[in-house]
């Protein structure tokens, strides 16, 4: 979930905008990069692997039903004693906890895998972290990158994204990673430290391209391996709001937030979310601006994204989940009845058109089978002594659930 963050840009009646930034902030050369101390070049990371390794429950298994387990399991994670016996709870019928090598306190915040080899994988989270995996899912291990290792910083990695060979991997404070062998090495591209806003999301659109996002609404497209960039709006979202005050907008007065949550759509729409949740923001290809939305619920908005068939679904604080009538981007939308127990849903993950699994608060776990009509609760994993926050897959076969202290779900089919 995107951390709300410090306003970047400076007040709308100045006429600096991210287009009139660009050139100062992307004005780096694949060749000849500037030397700057915002834009030097840096050396091509080594590969160094740490050799804990991460280990899977059998499977069909999950954790243990109590809390005592639940300690155990965290002591034998930190390696505080290896004879620890982990006990077994009610078995999920689709999903199995895979344990990793982290702290207890990571926040895992993005999946992604190598399309041409889908056992290889990368997990991000807070503390600079990032494992790798091989199998599929099923074990992980510790990956270090030299290139974030220069500064005396804690990076938190924040988004990752494939196409072919090539990857991108975006954090805070500003750091921007580029491979093109599928993860074996990764290469520091240079950024401008006025870059508007926090980086929360890329997507690889193709070789040696990618569309990045900020928290502030800015969107930038690259084709040159990320040394130069073109905004794709014309301001931000604090500029085309504090410009349009009687757009009718409830809550988009003056506004000076982030975004709360963004997600793209296959066709490359985005909705996002306010960062206080009481309206929303939408935006299509071509358009030079963010088109704002009043919320059509009561309670303030959680998170939004696309369903399968190209509608959108809505989270509201507090429990209630909600889809858009049709297709395409609209501002109409009926309640769903959701068992989730008072607490509130966090994610909805696509696996199909008719499948779909919905993930919340203190291990709530829902799937519906018919395009979000109705949903069933896994009650085994109201055990999950987490909240669980994203759920994303990445084909029909293959999906995961991140949850905070560590926890992560592999989907079993």
């Amino acid at each position: 979930m995107v951390t709300a963050a410090a306003k970047l840009l400076p007040d709308s009646s100045n006429s600096v905008t991210p287009s009139s930034l660009l050139n100062s902030l992307f004005n780096h050369h694949p060749h000849h990069p500037a030397t700057s101390s915002h834009s030097r070049s840096f050396q091509q990371p080594h590969r160094t692997f740490n050799t804990i390794r991460a280990s899977a429950l059998n499977r069909r298994d999950f954790i243990a039903d109590t809390a005592a387990a639940a300690a155990a399991a965290a002591l034998s994670l930190a390696g505080l004693d290896s004879g620890t016996s982990i006990a077994k709870a009610d078995v999920l019928s689709e999903w199995e906890r895979v344990l990793l090598p982290i702290d207890p306190g990571v926040v895992l915040l993005d999946i992604a895998f190598v399309p041409d080899d889908p056992s290889h994988g990368f997990l991000l989270g807070t503390r600079q972290t990032l494992l790798e995996t091989k199998d599929g899912g099923n074990t992980w291990v510790s990956r270090s990158i030299s290139s974030a290792e220069d500064e005396d910083f804690n990076y938190r990695f924040n988004a990752i994204s494939f196409k072919g060979k090539e990857g991108w991997i975006v954090g805070k404070p500003a750091i921007l990673l580029h491979t093109a062998d599928s993860g074996d090495s990764w290469e520091r591209i240079p950024l401008s430290a006025e870059l508007p806003g926090d980086m929360v999301y890329i997507k690889a659109t193709g070789e040696n391209s990618a569309e990045m996002v900020t928290d502030e609404g800015a969107i930038y497209v690259t084709a040159n391996r990320g040394y130069n960039w073109k905004a794709a709006v014309q301001e931000t979202v604090s500029a085309t709001l504090n410009r349009t005050v009687s757009s009718g907008i409830s809550g988009a007065s003056y506004y000076t937030g982030t975004f709360n949550t963004v997600n793209r759509s296959p066709e490359g729409n985005y909705v996002a979310v306010s960062s206080r949740g009481n309206f929303y923001l939408t935006w299509e290809p071509g358009q030079p601006y963010w088109q704002p939305h009043n919320r059509a619920v009561a309670r303030r908005i959680q998170n939004m994204g696309w369903r399968a068939d190209g509608g959108l679904w809505l989270l509201v604080r507090g429990g209630g989940l909600y889809l858009s009538k049709g297709t395409g981007i609209t501002e109409e939308f009926e309640e769903i009845p959701v068992q989730s127990r008072g607490f509130g849903i966090l994610d909805v993950g696509y696996r199909s058109k008719e499948e779909a699994w919905a993930a919340g608060g203190s291990g709530v776990l829902l799937k519906t089978t018919n395009s979000g009509k109705s949903w069933s609760r896994d009650k085994a994993a109201d055990n999950i002594a987490a909240n669980l926050y994203s759920v994303k897959f990445i084909n029909d076969r293959q999906g995961f659930v991140l949850g905070n202290d560590g926890v992560l779900l592999k989907y079993l089919g």
